[in-house]
């Protein structure tokens, strides 16, 4: 009994270290939305405000933006066209890089961990007179482009990984069993990616879905822009609409939210899927 105490105490102070961290990491996000649901003359107060009437007026003022529905459509235009993209050319290129040795294969690693760290802002200015003088401003294939390049090195470098860590010899006995290596990589590779695929899949429409820099130099017309430029409309003659605001947040938070409870469960069941059909 004295040998288990320790352990006993020791796992109450994670578990109450664990508890203490994800309310610190919540609580911003509990702040967010049920500011969202308070009325203005709540919202701005000296002391914070837990108890209060719920209303949906400022939901009502965020959407009521116009062209609200156009900025929803351009930003899951540009995010899904970018991640399927990526996907396709990533899962061609990642599996060179992890299953075939040519000349050159170093230098393509090294490039695309360049790319990956490369912070994109720097490319702001070159890509606006790309855009200017190609007559190429205000477009969605462009931006959505331009969100595929950005993605594209991350998603290449984690697919390398998941195929790399899938054994050789699951591909080299489906040959032998008279499949070509383009239905071996189909039939025993590829549903043993799923996880890989959901959770770069989930990067991706992250890193496009928030993206700002671009669509704010390159679109300014305002049927060209996406839901982060929205955000920002939500000023008065007074100072910051926060409950507008608030809400706005909540509803650009949750694509995202969705995504990543739907990519989750898919990927576990793709691995359990991936192993049977392996």
């Amino acid at each position: 009994m004295r040998t288990k105490k320790p352990l006993r105490v020791g796992a109450v102070a994670k578990n109450a270290t664990a508890i203490v961290l994800a309310l610190v990491f919540v609580f911003p996000v509990y702040w967010m939305f049920s500011s969202s649901l308070k009325p203005q003359s709540e919202i701005l107060t000296k002391d914070p405000v837990f108890l209060f009437s719920p209303t949906t007026e400022n939901y009502t003022t965020a959407t009521g933006v116009d062209l609200f529905w156009t900025y929803v459509t351009n930003s899951l235009l540009v995010t899904v066209g970018a991640v399927l993209l990526a996907l396709v050319v990533a899962l061609a290129a990642s599996f060179a890089i992890a299953r075939m040795r040519f000349k050159g294969r170093k230098g393509l690693v090294l490039t695309v961990m360049m790319a990956q760290m490369a912070p994109w802002e720097v490319m702001v200015i070159a890509m606006y007179m790309i855009a200017r003088d190609g007559d190429m401003l205000n477009s969605i294939p462009l931006l959505t482009l331009i969100y595929f390049v950005m993605v594209l090195p991350f998603t290449i470098w984690t697919l390398r990984g998941f195929i790399a860590a899938v054994p050789v010899e699951l591909e080299e006995a489906a040959q032998i069993d008279g499949c070509t290596r383009g239905q071996a990589f189909r039939k025993v590779i590829f549903p043993l990616l799923a996880p890989g695929l959901m959770s770069t899949s989930l990067f991706g429409f992250i890193t496009a879905w928030n993206e700002f820099a671009m669509v704010l130099v390159l679109n300014k017309d305002k049927e060209a822009q996406t839901l982060t430029l929205w955000l920002t409309q939500f000023q008065t003659a007074f100072g910051s609409d926060w409950g507008a605001t608030m809400a706005a947040s909540t509803l650009f938070a949750l694509p995202v939210l969705i995504v990543f409870v739907f990519l989750q469960r898919r990927a576990v069941g793709g691995m359990t899927a991936g192993a049977v059909k392996g």
